[in-house]
């Protein structure tokens, strides 16, 4: 696809501010970064490799027994002894950072909230949650909803302008009066509102 001139002297503009260029490649390198949350930081064992089987735990739930535990309900791969079974009878590669968002440290000897250390690089909450692997994940949300809203943001902005400036007269006043009034809505009394009527999520967020 062959982009017009206008185009290409806009990008050539944008790409001879060395700033501007750095700027884009940092937030890609952490865009792709953040969407590797999940391998990044997790509970979860990238691969196992048990009596001469393949795992993919990240993928797939296993049980405990699965790997010699007694239970059948999910395998706690913090748990001393599902690790040593796996040790006994094969291995198992472990995320950079093994906890994930919601994971409770309770192999942890110290009081909670803790400090950095080689177990928790920033340390816990006063949950014994990993800061960073709540950051990663935290960081993850919003980037994709401000990504999210943007896109939504402009089609549905684009879409109005469009058919108010096509069709002109009554309708355009209309929805330009609609428009200021929305606009001059209180965004923080209107989430406070929704909040109490509806469990705040993405999408309700949104």
């Amino acid at each position: 696809m062959k982009l017009d001139p206008i185009s290409q002297r806009r990008i050539q503009q944008f790409f001879s501010n060395r700033f501007s260029a750095y700027s884009l490649y940092t937030f890609c390198l952490l865009a792709c970064v953040l969407m590797l949350a999940n391998v990044i930081a997790n509970e979860r064992p990238l691969v196992v490799y048990y009596k001469q089987q393949w795992y993919f735990p990240i993928i797939k739930t296993y049980a405990g027994s699965d790997f010699g535990g007694i239970f059948g309900t999910e395998a706690q791969y913090q748990d001393p002894v599902i690790r040593q079974k796996i040790g006994q009878h094969g291995w198992m590669i472990m995320p950079i950072i093994p906890y994930s968002y919601d994971t409770h440290d309770f192999m942890s000897n110290q009081p909670q909230p803790a400090p950095p250390s080689w177990r928790h690089w920033l340390g816990t909450d006063d949950q014994g949650r990993d800061i960073v692997a709540r950051i990663l994940y935290g960081a993850r949300v919003s980037l994709l909803f401000g990504v999210c809203l943007t896109s939504l943001s402009l089609v549905v902005g684009v879409s109005i302008g469009a058919i108010q400036g096509f069709y002109g007269g009554r309708l355009d006043l209309i929805g330009q009066r609609v428009i200021e009034v929305w606009s001059g809505m209180p965004t923080l009394y209107l989430l406070i509102i929704l909040s109490s009527l509806v469990k705040p999520g993405f999408f309700w967020l949104m």
